[in-house]
């Protein structure tokens, strides 16, 4: 079984991006919702970078490609991506990231990274049980559950310079 594309391991991140456009789109089709222009950019934006992008880094990258768009059209259109599932806010860094398992109901695990901000969204369907039975056990129905954890990716990690490389 081969490792999945991490940030910071290398990978096709053009298929990447364009495989989470192409779900975007059959996500949205699948609701009857309209993923605009804007919206299509904005997802692109997000994944295109490992690193969350907060409203005004994507309002200043919309800037560079020459579209005129105010604030309230980049919260907006977070807004549209976060209700369908395509992305996800970072809330200690308010700032949002491509949801990697969009259009699937599942807790949200991400491993932040202090230095280079690199975040990786990752599934762990042992965590995902016991946040349900914790929850469960005081009669609390959960509807979502979104865990940060900040440390160091292994590329910032002190131990970096000393651990053999794939």
């Amino acid at each position: 079984m081969s490792d999945p594309a991490l940030p910071y391991r290398p990978h096709d991140h053009d298929a990447c991006v364009a495989q989470a456009l192409a779900d975007a789109r059959s996500i949205c089709k699948a609701h009857n919702a309209r993923l605009t222009p804007i919206r299509e950019r904005v997802l692109e934006l997000i994944w295109q970078s490992h690193q969350p992008l907060g409203a005004y880094e994507l309002l200043a990258a919309l800037a560079n490609d020459g579209r005129n768009a105010a604030p309230p059209t980049v919260y907006r259109a977070l807004d549209f991506l976060q209700q369908y599932g395509l992305v996800h806010r970072i809330a200690s860094l308010n700032a949002f990231i491509g949801c990697a398992h969009a259009g699937a109901c599942h807790t949200s695990l991400f491993l932040i990274c202090r230095h280079c901000r690199n975040t990786l969204e990752i599934s762990s369907s042992t965590v995902s049980a016991a946040v349900t039975q914790t929850a469960q056990a005081h009669r609390f129905v959960a509807e979502e559950a979104i865990m940060e954890i900040t440390g160091q990716c292994p590329g910032c990690s002190p131990e970096h310079e000393t651990q053999p490389h794939d």
